[in-house]
């Protein structure tokens, strides 16, 4: 569970605007960030929902998992991260299953096997709205502290997102979505890596790309990516030479 120590400080967050190549980009970023945050011996799955300016909504989530969920909500036009985003209002579901109100969405997604669902708005300006939905495997995955600490979380996460919509003009969901998710998958590869090779924590292994980037002055995406291939010719090397042998 988070705590004040793990909540992202806004030097962080404003690192994350100004390597994300454009609004979903960044929107994922946070989600990512997000769920890291809240794991715990279950996975929690995150994603953040925007609409502005009446226009398309605008998400971005830690995992395949959690876009199914959250499409699933769109398909319908309706669901707990809607709501939330709508009203302004947390959506606490503890047991998706036993809520008559979400009767057909818990239908829906009943192979996913998600028991607990948070929504938590996002406060913004008065032409967009935005909630952060929380997504867990967990029977009654959200107690009173960790809702508090969802809150808490998104309350944060207001400022930079605000920044975020003042800077980047509105994308497309989802035409922009599947270019910024394969980047998403090189950057995770890599993170992934550098937590195997330096046996830190996520948030350490993106930190390290992310001050790689800057000290080259490249992309955080061009950076995993060099280092996903300079992992891949040493292993060829080292398979090749092995094999020699």
């Amino acid at each position: 569970m988070a705590t004040d120590r793990d909540i992202p400080d806004s030097e962080k967050l404003q690192a994350l605007l100004l390597e994300s190549p454009g609004f979903t980009g960044f929107l994922l970023g946070l989600g990512t960030i997000s769920a890291s945050l809240f794991n715990q011996d279950v996975p929690m799955h995150c994603a953040i929902t925007v609409e502005r300016d009446g226009g398309p909504t605008t998400v971005a989530s830690s995992s395949a998992l959690a876009q199914r969920l959250d499409e699933q909500q769109y398909a319908f036009d309706d669901g707990p991260c809607l709501i939330a985003l709508r009203t302004g209002h947390t959506v606490l579901i503890p047991q998706l299953a036993d809520d008559p109100r979400w009767r057909r969405y818990a239908h829906a997604i009943s192979g996913e096997q998600i028991r607990s669902v948070l929504a938590v708005p996002i406060v913004t300006d008065g032409s967009s709205a935005a909630a952060l939905n929380c997504y867990s495997r967990d029977l009654a995955g959200f107690d009173a502290t960790m809702v508090a600490s969802v809150e808490e979380h998104a309350a944060s996460l207001s400022t930079i997102l605000q920044q975020a919509l003042r800077i980047h003009e509105p994308e497309h969901y989802p035409d922009d979505l599947s270019d910024v998710l394969r980047s998403r998958a090189v950057v995770d590869a890599a993170v992934a890596l550098v937590m195997a090779q330096n046996r830190c924590s996520r948030e350490a292994a993106m930190l390290m790309l992310h001050v790689a980037a800057r000290h080259h002055d490249a992309r955080v995406h061009g950076v995993a990516r060099e280092l996903l291939d300079a992992t891949r010719a040493t292993t060829l090397i080292s398979g090749t030479a092995n094999r020699s042998g």
